[in-house]
């Protein structure tokens, strides 16, 4: 039986995701510095404008002439330079920090997403899996560009502004200490109740994005069958869900604004009322309160900013713990160990049970008890109904997927005795250099020719690549503008259908594995090109074992034997001649074949 497993990847900690920014960071310290210098010299300069207006307030009255002025203005001139070139300074740093750091850690998570079990990302849909690397790696980088230079700089603002309050007058500066209180209480009742609210909302826009990811790729289905509005509703429900909880924190967002403009309101006026006693009583100068007031005042814009871009601090520290969850997760799981396999192998496949069903109560098996036994050269073609669990067999033949019971391994030979590596025991590597898989939907990345088909050999030689296209019969490639140079897939030359498989099929000459693993890997040709792909795969195999999950028959009449497959278990065995000639489930469906 198969153990039930979650249906969404890890989430990381937040300690544990800023844990894993520290050394990315500390790389970085350098522009650190020169950001924290830029952001000091920035909101210093930003408190000559108050000190201007103070001072004229205490000296034009008492008679002071156009120096006073021309002083203040040359000072303010000073600081706005000053305030722009902080400014420039900053933003160049930060974005020396923060880009990288996305950057790798981007790269991070999809190294990651790609190395993680293919049975874990279906069991966890792709849809979530996409929305951590599209989206949430969005979330990120908007924030980084857009938030974060905002936060910093609103930040050292408000350090620098109310260190200046308090320079001014100490007692005005202990009046705006009762902004401190009320402002933390307002952090108090958001921050516990933040979190949770925008890692349900990310985990909404992942299941969006997985229902729209569906309907999509499954457009073709959905029409077949007249299901669009079925799915659409579907669809409909939960983007309205996303929809709902974004509205949700809209208005969350705007109760902590309420209580921000309250503190601000109630502080300002004690700051008036203690500087007007302080006036009364000659403690004080008009010109020293109204820098007190127009100080604080200046903390306003800052403080809100902090208060107000919390929620995509929020957001974007959601989407951080979704991406570091990946990388955990990659980096937790079970590790295959560095077993090798016989020089010679046989692929073993040993009482093999299987269910996708999470419940493992029930019995919703798609494989049974099956036994199959490869020898090295030996063909053997998979046929059956849909739902017969052919490519159920071939994923566990291709070490994609772990049975719930039985084994399958590579031996020294075919005896249940003989000893050898099970495939979930075999580093990733050592498993693709003895077996490959080409399924029934390939992949063209956008890139050169070369670059597709030395995926499994990088530093293949043009020759080597050649070779293997002339394998194939992909003799289509001489053709194209530059040949191995040509830019195929986005972006580039569009290939069809017979072309990208015949690519597929190069990639599984030039990676050489003793066995090859096809599932109706000529099921998207169509009958015009049904008759070049076989021949091609047929190249493709020679030498090697091979399962085959045959879409034609005519591929199973040249396999070596033919296992016929029904809910999960071998009904036939044998080969084409001898199940023909039985008159069993084979011959029926050969002669529905052949007329």
């Amino acid at each position: 039986m198969t153990a039930p497993t979650q249906t969404t990847l890890t989430i990381a900690s937040r300690r544990a995701s800023f844990a894993h920014l520290a050394p990315l960071l500390r790389r970085r310290s350098g522009w650190i510095v020169v950001l924290v210098i830029a952001g000091l010299a920035n909101a210093g300069a930003g408190l000559v404008g108050p000190w201007a207006i103070g001072r004229l307030v205490d000296e034009l009255p008492a008679g002071a002439g156009s120096e006073v002025v021309w002083t203040c203005a040359v000072a303010v001139a000073i600081a706005g330079v000053v305030m722009a070139a902080g400014t420039w300074i900053g933003a160049w740093a930060l974005a020396h920090i923060a880009m990288p750091v996305v950057a790798e850690l981007r790269t991070e998570v999809v190294d990651s997403a790609l190395t993680l079990e293919s049975q874990r990302i279906e069991a966890t849909g792709t849809g979530d899996l996409v929305s951590r690397v599209a989206d949430d790696s969005r979330k990120i980088g908007e924030a980084a560009a857009q938030v974060l230079p905002l936060i910093v700089e609103s930040l050292l603002v408000v350090i620098v502004s109310a260190g200046g309050l308090a320079a001014i007058d100490w007692r005005l500066g202990l009046t705006g200490l009762v902004a401190v209180p009320m402002y933390w209480l307002t952090l108090r009742w958001y921050l516990p109740r933040s979190e949770p609210i925008y890692k349900e909302e990310r985990a909404a826009f992942g299941r969006r994005a997985g229902r729209l990811l569906g309907g999509l790729t499954g457009a073709a289905t959905l029409r077949a069958f007249r299901a669009e509005a079925g799915e659409m509703r579907r669809i409909d429900s939960a983007s309205a869900h996303a929809r709902d909880l974004s509205i949700g924190v809209f208005r969350f967002v705007t109760r902590a604004f309420g209580r921000n403009n309250r503190a601000e309101a109630v502080v300002l006026s004690l700051l008036l009322i203690a500087g007007f006693a302080l006036v009364w009583f000659g403690e004080s100068t008009a010109g020293a309160v109204t820098t007190a007031a127009l100080v604080f005042h200046r903390l306003f814009n800052p403080i809100g900013a902090l208060v107000g871009l919390f929620d995509q601090v929020q957001s974007a520290g959601a989407s951080l713990t979704r991406m570091v969850g990946v990388i955990d997760e990659a980096r937790t799981s079970p590790r295959r160990s560095t077993q090798t396999a016989p020089a010679t192998p046989t692929l073993v496949l040993e009482d093999l049970w299987f269910t996708y069903d999470e419940d493992p109560g029930t019995d919703n098996h798609v494989l049974r008890g099956v036994n199959l036994r490869i020898a090295p050269g030996e063909h053997i073609a998979v046929v059956g109904t849909t739902g017969a669990g052919k490519t159920t067999l071939a994923r566990i033949a291709a070490g994609l997927s772990v049975p719930g019971h039985g084994r399958a391994r590579l031996t020294d030979g075919g005896a249940a005795s003989a000893k050898g590596s099970a495939l979930t025991d075999l580093d990733e590597s050592a498993l693709r250099r003895h077996i490959a898989m080409v399924a029934q939907e390939v992949h063209t990345f956008s890139g050169t020719v070369r670059e597709n088909v030395t995926l499994p050999k990088p530093d293949a030689d043009d020759a080597t690549v050649w070779s293997a296209l002339d394998t194939v019969g992909a003799g289509w490639v001489q053709s194209l503008p530059r040949g191995l140079d040509t830019q195929i897939g986005e972006g580039g030359i569009r290939l069809n259908a017979v072309q990208e498989q015949t690519l597929a099929l190069a990639r599984l000459v030039l990676a050489d594995p003793d066995f090859a693993i096809l599932d109706e890997a000529t099921a998207e040709a169509g009958s015009a090109g049904a008759h070049v792909l076989e021949a091609s795969a047929e190249a493709a195999l020679a030498g090697r074992g091979a399962l085959i999950v045959a879409h034609r028959l005519s591929q199973a009449e040249k396999a070596d034997r033919i296992l016929v497959m029904e809910h999960g278990r071998v009904v036939e065995d044998g080969s084409h001649a001898e199940l023909v000639a039985a008159g069993g489930r084979y011959a029926e469906l050969w002669a529905a074949w052949a007329g």
